[in-house]
């Protein structure tokens, strides 16, 4: 198959294309590098601030259409998936429906149905915009609220979703956003990790080491504020047995050097489910101090393995896993090695393509 993935979300594009040629397919990945993080794509279509900026990749963009046209699949990352205004995006959207074979909607991030759900059907008893009944006020998460509802961006997100072949949600919160609205569509596949070659041994040796990324512009959004004052409290109670190590706003290239040798990490404070970077440190062997509900392990059918260390949206929560974690060393070395295989048992790349192959087939049988 001849396939075009559109856009990048925390490199799972990238890493799918990957899995994909292996099993043969011709695949081009067209995207902007996930911003700052920079991760690979075939096509660049980078943007500079500002109004220029616009006009250059609008330009950018209509001379690389016309190699974008005879794909048997179209897989988009999110409705916006260019670093355009969704008014723009509509033209480019129908142009690439017209001249390929089948479309999915990526549900892998922020779009209408994530916030519209979180914030008035409320499936979850927490997430990126509720704590049970109780909404978030946040200012990040304010921002998404007047940038998704009511807006140019949601009707391009209903278009789609009701236009395309399929949908292909990433996690289990993005599963029960669109399952209920679109049955027959929607379909679940789990992240592609491209697993480490050899990571060494999982075993243990003090101080706990761990690892923290911080996007300072969605820091409090996260939960990586809480997460970081946890972890910072419990290195000056226990001194000596435990250190933290910070990665703020780097490409990620340098994030995952800077992970190198962690034994744990913190990431997604109001995630049931560990996203792109904590099972990246998972294959690793690095355990994930996040997000871990029953509900993860369950759509995933997992019955054996509980690598996870899982946390309520609270300080308190985060700081007792933490602190359990430095007065009970002998429970990390099995942490590790069932974190690597977690990973490799429902996320390696080539696995996770071959999900997605099968999918791309049943439509293209169609």
């Amino acid at each position: 198959m001849r396939i075009l993935l559109l856009g990048e979300y925390s490199n799972v594009h990238a890493t799918l294309a990957e899995g994909l040629r292996v099993l043969g397919h011709k695949v081009t990945v067209v995207s902007n590098g996930d911003f700052w993080k920079n991760y690979p794509r075939d096509i660049s279509l980078t943007r500079k601030p500002g109004k220029l900026g616009g006009i250059q990749l609008m330009l950018k963009l209509y001379s690389v259409l016309p190699r974008l046209r005879g794909y048997d699949v179209v897989q988009l990352i999110n409705p916006m998936f260019l670093e355009l205004k969704a008014e723009r995006i509509f033209p480019v959207y129908r142009y690439l429906r017209r001249n390929n074979g089948s479309m999915f909607l990526g549900a892998f991030g922020m779009d209408w149905y994530w916030v519209h759900t979180c914030l008035y059907d409320k499936p979850l008893r927490y997430s990126d915009f509720n704590i049970g009944s109780m909404v978030r006020t946040n200012e990040d998460s304010i921002k998404e609220q007047r940038d998704w509802l009511g807006t140019a961006k949601e009707t391009l997100n209903k278009y789609i979703a009701d236009d395309c072949d399929g949908i292909v949600t990433g996690l289990y919160e993005y599963d029960v956003c669109y399952r209920p609205k679109f049955p027959q569509k929607t379909t679940f596949i789990p992240y592609p990790i491209r697993m480490p070659a050899d990571i060494g041994s999982v075993d243990f040796r003090p101080p706990l080491k761990l690892f923290i990324g911080i996007n300072r512009q969605r820091h409090e959004y996260k939960g990586t504020d809480i997460m970081l004052r946890a972890a910072e409290a419990v290195v000056a109670k226990y001194p000596g047995l435990v250190c933290l190590q910070k990665a703020e706003s780097v490409p990620f290239n340098v994030y995952e050097r800077m992970m190198e040798g962690s034994d744990a990490i913190l990431d997604q404070l109001y995630s049931y489910t560990p996203s792109m970077n904590p099972l990246l440190a998972m294959s690793k062997g690095i355990i994930c101090i996040g997000g871990g509900e029953e509900e993860n392990y369950a759509i995933i059918g997992e019955n054996e393995l509980r690598p996870i260390l899982n946390v309520e949206p609270c300080y308190e929560s985060v700081f007792r896993a933490l602190e359990n974690l430095v007065l009970h060393p002998e429970r990390i070395a099995e942490l590790k090695r069932q974190s690597r295989l977690y990973v490799s048992r429902h996320h390696e790349y080539v696995k996770v393509a071959r999900r997605y192959e099968e999918l791309y087939l049943k439509y293209l049988r169609k």
